[in-house]
């Protein structure tokens, strides 16, 4: 079979930044951080912070089926896909006759649940340990009740660290154009803003170990950025062939992914980059934006540049770019989901949104970014990925030309 090209049709958010897409494109081109404190963990334990997506409640969007028990990472991806679906237009009660496939990208199980069972067996006894923990914490669970809102689709789980939300958008983009599904609900969801690993990360130093100034903690490619801040949420996408008669936001023209190698941090993200241009077909002067992973990390932040530059040369100081974590923070599996989701949105509505936090320029990390948002139209995207796992994956969007 020929293969197609691949376009995405609907999406769905769930953020910091917004629920819903009217509320999260209001809300990510605020130059305003959704990082606060987190105040309901033990207080001998010392002061945690975190972008949470405050006030969620699932009963609000998905009413009378029991959601309210499942793992909030699941809550996230199944109101981010009511989203997308009624953003695509569709029906999710008769997507059956396009054969649909469902690949979500989640890269902790469900530390609630997990942790919640382990104290309920050490303080009350073995017999009060959860049972639902097989059923509801893996990863692949996330996928199954979204399969199971529509209607029944086959499944894809993949766990590539904080690639994995990106990864499933890749992988799904590929069941499409070789033929597998005219269907694709795929996305990233993330919920680990519990006590258990909030203070393994922390310890980890991939969380700040203070609390003053909150909103100014998470600070991408600033010179005086320390370490990343940890976020929640969803995206989900509808993705579908060329000939599916909905508009599409943007399309899906490259992908790739790749594995740092021992001691070489960022390398990974430069084979990555290439592999996915050469899928698209694309030169780096076609480039006109760069949705950078960035996740206010000093060492992290500066690899993805020196990877970027390796690539793009000297031109990429002309490349408008953006992180998204100083306004959402990093939510590991969800990122890479919710950029390519702000970028086939931007695509559409002609804007950048601002990378938040970012005022001294550093020279190590030099990049064309704006603490303001900018509103102008970019016709090729690259859309960068990275795990604490060596892992790296990047996605190419092309502009729907027929949208002016």
């Amino acid at each position: 079979m020929k293969r197609r090209r691949v376009k995405i049709t609907g999406l769905g958010f769930v953020t910091p930044a917004g629920v819903g897409n009217l509320q999260f494109e209001a809300g990510i081109l605020e130059s305003r951080s959704r990082v606060g404190r987190v105040t309901r963990f033990p207080a001998d334990a010392g002061p945690f912070v975190a972008a949470e997506v405050d006030g969620f409640n699932v009963n609000q969007f998905l009413g009378g089926s029991k959601v309210d028990r499942l793992p909030r990472h699941t809550q996230f991806a199944l109101v981010a896909t009511q989203f997308a679906l009624r953003d695509a237009g569709l029906d999710g009660a008769n997507l059956g006759r396009y054969d649909p496939v469902v690949m979500t990208g989640t890269s902790l199980m469900d530390s609630d649940i997990i942790s919640r069972t382990i104290e309920n067996s050490l303080t009350k006894g073995h017999r009060f340990a959860l049972s639902r923990v097989v059923f509801h914490a893996p990863v692949a669970a996330v996928g199954a009740a979204v399969a199971h809102f529509v209607g029944g689709a086959k499944t894809l789980a993949l766990q590539s660290a904080c690639c994995s939300g990106l990864d499933a958008m890749g992988h799904a983009a590929e069941a499409v154009a070789s033929g597998l599904t005219d269907l694709a609900i795929t996305g990233g969801t993330e919920a680990p803003i519990y006590f258990h690993p909030m203070l393994e990360l922390r310890m980890a130093g991939l969380s700040p170990g203070l609390s003053e100034r909150v909103d100014r903690i998470c600070r991408p490619f600033d010179l005086w950025r320390t370490t990343g801040v940890i976020g929640e949420g969803a995206c989900m996408a509808v993705i579908e062939p060329e000939s599916s008669p909905r508009e599409g936001y943007a399309f899906i023209e490259g992908y790739a992914y790749a594995s740092d190698g021992a001691q070489q941090l960022g390398v990974g993200l430069e084979v990555a980059i290439k592999e996915a241009m050469a899928n698209a077909r694309l030169h780096p002067s076609e480039v006109e934006h760069i949705s950078a992973w960035g996740p206010g990390h000093r060492e992290i932040d500066a690899a993805e540049v020196a990877s970027l530059h390796r690539v793009f040369g000297s031109d990429l100081k002309l490349i408008p770019a953006v992180s998204l974590k100083g306004a959402i923070g990093n939510p590991f599996a969800a990122a890479g989901a919710i950029q390519v989701g702000t970028a086939a949105l931007g695509m559409r509505r002609r804007f950048i949104p601002p990378t938040v936090n970012w005022k001294y320029p550093d020279p190590s990390c030099a990049l064309n970014l704006s603490a303001s948002p900018r509103y102008i139209r970019s016709r090729i995207t690259l859309v960068n990925s990275h795990g604490l796992s060596g892992s790296n994956s990047a996605l190419f969007l092309r502009a729907n030309e027929a949208l002016k």
